[in-house]
């Protein structure tokens, strides 16, 4: 149990990527807040499989790209634990459409979620870490923020945003109880990579030198890895997990 002891909040965490690092945490003896923006029904059962295998688990709705709302939840979940010790800001969308065919309104959406949701999560609970001089925080990106993609500039950009503001908040907190760290997944076995037509699912497979898409609890241990006292030594890294789509 290689996290008994210690709290923390997944955001996004009611299905998909989230939902796994949730249940990995858990199974390491986290407590885990689940945070989602309206599937409740969906947190409920990740928070119910929680309690299952005799971890404390609560919801913690919030729309992270609101930073009062974020404030608002941050109040909530350091009420019910009492203090939080990992913090996963897993949380983030995609809009696709071309540059020419993008509105503002898409660039801001995916920007408001992915990037701004991370500075508003880490924000609202960092001064609590700092002065329990203790503190794991991971940012999941993406393999699209290092190569980019047709179609996904404003998902590619708030990726790479979100490692530089990784790499930047490392130097500030180092020596400080605190680490900073980001998980770069490629193509992960999700509902949106699923629904892929076969023929850019081969073309996309043919691209990737181990020859499958990655799985969820793959980047679940991932984040197990470095929020426990394996990673201690590790911060301001981006760790990739693309079957070696980018070397």
């Amino acid at each position: 149990m290689k996290l008994k002891g210690r709290t923390a909040l997944v955001t996004g965490g009611s299905r998909g990527i989230g939902r796994a690092i949730a249940l990995a945490l858990a199974a390491e003896g986290a407590d885990v807040a689940i945070n989602y923006v309206s599937s409740e029904p969906a947190a409920k059962e990740v928070a119910e499989q929680i309690r299952k295998i005799g971890r404390h688990s609560t919801l913690a709705q919030a729309d992270v790209g609101d930073y009062p709302d974020t404030f608002r939840m941050a109040q909530d979940v350091l009420k019910e634990f009492g203090h939080l010790d990992i913090l996963v800001n897993n949380a983030g969308i995609s809009s696709d459409k071309t540059f020419v065919r993008m509105d503002h309104a898409s660039w801001r959406k995916v920007l408001a979620i992915n990037l701004d949701g991370v500075f508003n999560c880490t924000k609202v609970f960092v001064d609590q870490m700092l002065k329990q001089e203790w503190g794991r925080v991971v940012n999941i990106t993406s393999v699209i923020g290092q190569i980019g993609n047709f179609g996904q500039a404003n998902y590619a950009a708030s990726k790479a945003g979100v490692a530089a503001f990784t790499k930047s908040l490392a130097k500030e907190l180092a020596g400080k109880g605190v680490t900073v760290n980001a998980v770069a997944p490629g193509f992960i076995e999700t509902d949106m990579v699923r629904g892929i037509p076969d023929k850019v699912r081969e073309r996309l497979l043919s691209q990737i030198p181990l020859k499958r898409f990655g799985t969820v609890e793959e980047v679940g241990r991932a984040v197990v890895y470095l929020v426990s006292s394996d990673g201690d030594y590790i911060t301001g890294a981006e760790l990739s997990i693309n079957g070696g789509l980018l070397m």
